[in-house]
């Protein structure tokens, strides 16, 4: 598999510059997992073809953070970016095989840890990436302060960060938070949830799934009564929307027992004509 961002022809005045970009990217929340699964998940996200460059969330702190990205690492993924939480919370963690990758600031001033950011550079141009995993509603003494924060550094972060690219920016992780209308509803989240989900578009990025599949319920994650939840997300810069080929999940990693999410898929391609994501 290659993933490259080329310079195409000069583009006809007042078209957006076209470009020829192959980029895979795959999402995976890891579930804190042991050393031992985290092996696991390395070696399926190792065997899969979308996998050149990797998001993983809820990645352990401790030994099992560290199995996964070593593991990674002996997969030939050579370039990592997992911060230390400086505490017990989880973390984000990057990683490409195909790609030149530095860590760049994500401008994501709350749990910093959980937000890491990357400049991916192929073909000579240059492409932003960043990693979310939002918090969840925590116990009932810090009910929702650690997710309302982060959700608030992200919101304020995010057009700060855009600017800084001209190329696509990819923002992606597990929200836990669902969009609005999803199918099926829950009254349990609030307006302020919503409106985080509501923020990437306005910062001028795309749904990458909900625009591959507008009509699909898409769940990611699954409650103990069965009912499904999309708390995986990716969006991209919409000016790049029209590159996407194709966004989706993955169940295998679930009913494999590697973790209780969906992986999820990202794949954008040339502009081969003018019909958008497909």
């Amino acid at each position: 598999m290659t993933s490259a961002l080329q310079a195409a022809a000069p583009p006809s005045p007042g078209k957006p510059p076209a470009m020829e970009l192959r980029l895979r990217l795959l999402m995976l929340n890891a579930q804190h997992s042991s050393p031992e699964r985290a092996r696991r998940q390395a070696d399926w996200i190792a065997a899969r073809e979308d996998a050149g460059i990797v998001i993983i969330t809820e990645v352990s702190s401790g030994p099992g953070g560290d199995a996964l990205a070593s593991a990674l690492t002996g997969h030939g993924y050579h370039s990592i970016v997992a911060p230390p939480s400086g505490s017990r919370d989880y973390r984000t963690i990057l990683a490409t095989r195909n790609a030149a990758m530095e860590a760049a600031p994500s401008c994501v001033g709350v749990l910093p840890h959980r937000a890491p950011a990357a400049t991916v550079t192929v073909g000579g141009q240059r492409a932003g990436l960043l990693g979310l995993y939002v918090p969840s509603r925590g116990p009932r003494e810090r009910r929702n302060e650690d997710k309302r924060a982060f959700q608030a550094a992200v919101t304020q972060a995010l057009p700060e960060f855009l600017a800084r690219f001209d190329g696509p920016v990819i923002v992606a992780g597990d929200l836990n938070v669902v969009e609005p209308g999803h199918q099926p509803p829950y009254p349990l989240f609030g307006n302020w949830e919503y409106d985080f989900y509501r923020a990437f578009a306005a910062a001028g990025m795309t749904d990458a799934y909900r625009a591959c599949h507008p009509d699909d319920a898409g769940h990611s994650w699954y409650g103990r009564g069965g009912n499904g939840y999309r708390f995986d997300h990716a969006f991209i810069t919409s000016a790049h929307a029209r590159l996407v080929r194709d966004c989706g999940y993955l169940d295998e990693p679930r009913q494999q027992g590697l973790t209780d999410h969906a992986a999820m898929t990202l794949t954008l391609g040339p502009e081969e004509d003018e019909e958008g994501p497909r």
